[in-house]
């Protein structure tokens, strides 16, 4: 049995199908481990929900912005932006199942026999894992209860941009929230920048990659979000695999082998 962690598929599901068979993955031996941003700007979002939901219990998901985005439009009537390619998920006989099944995905993944903790933007030096593990499932309380509505038509916003733990209420909800979906750019103090978006120079002065703070635990994180890093965490304090290698944009879709520590790639069909 393997267990292999596939970065963002974004709607690439001709190349995640091809990536699943150069690996052989076998549902009923492997198992699978997604980084989120399932969907959105590639041509096949509503194939790549409708297969990854197939997989069932072989399969562990957390959720991405992008994947929050579809809720939100669907549940909280947010508007579709003109890069989105979501439209086909909205208009799908099996929709609902389909939306229902996403909104009940976690934020955070943690197997200690692996020795691996899966998020999709990163986990923040200031959180241990069982701290991060705590504020990840009062969030995904919210997405899986009644109030999800509520939740995502209030979950857009940079602000706050620091964590407290005197935050309440929907402000509590979504600093949680951008922390996993969103970061990569971060301050000493624990401050999230949200502006940058590109290689490791491109954050403003006093902030830095999450993953260059030391921790004080030492959790392999497996992480997805940033694709302008191409799998690589150059001058990384902390056991940090990047996985997000812009398939969307045209470069290709990574897998590894959290047992063997093997790569494999896919290179993208055709820029989306």
């Amino acid at each position: 049995m393997s267990t292999y962690a596939i970065g963002d598929l974004q709607g690439c599901h001709a190349e995640f199908a091809a990536l699943l068979e150069r690996i052989a993955f076998d549902p009923r031996h492997d198992r699978l481990w997604l980084v989120g941003d399932l969907v959105n700007r590639g041509p096949g979002s509503l194939d790549c929900l409708r297969a990854v939901k197939a997989l069932g219990d072989s399969t562990r998901v957390v959720l991405g912005n992008h994947d929050l985005h579809l809720l939100a439009v669907a549940w909280a009537d947010a508007p579709l932006k003109r890069s989105d390619t979501l439209q086909p998920i909205l208009d799908a006989d099996d929709r609902d199942a389909l939306l229902d099944w996403l909104r009940r995905q976690p934020l955070l993944v943690q197997d200690a026999a692996l020795d691996a903790v899966m998020v999709h933007a990163g986990l923040p030096p200031h959180w241990s894992v069982a701290q991060a593990a705590e504020h990840a499932a009062e969030a995904e309380a919210v997405l899986r209860g009644d109030a999800v509505g509520d939740f995502l038509a209030a979950m857009y916003g940079n602000s706050p941009a620091r964590w407290s733990e005197n935050l309440e209420g929907i402000e509590r909800l979504r600093v949680i929230v951008n922390t996993f979906t969103r970061m990569r750019f971060i301050a000493a103090d624990g401050t999230l920048d949200f502006a940058a978006k590109e290689g490791l120079d491109s954050g403003p002065e006093g902030f830095a990659p999450w993953f260059t703070y030391p921790r004080q635990d030492d959790p392999r994180i497996v992480f997805g979000h940033w694709a302008a890093l191409q799998g690589e965490t150059p001058d990384a304090r902390v056991r940090a695999l990047a996985l997000d290698t812009g398939c969307v944009w045209g470069s290709e879709l990574t897998a590894i082998d959290l047992e063997s520590g093997e790569r494999y790639v896919e290179p993208a069909h055709s820029r989306h």
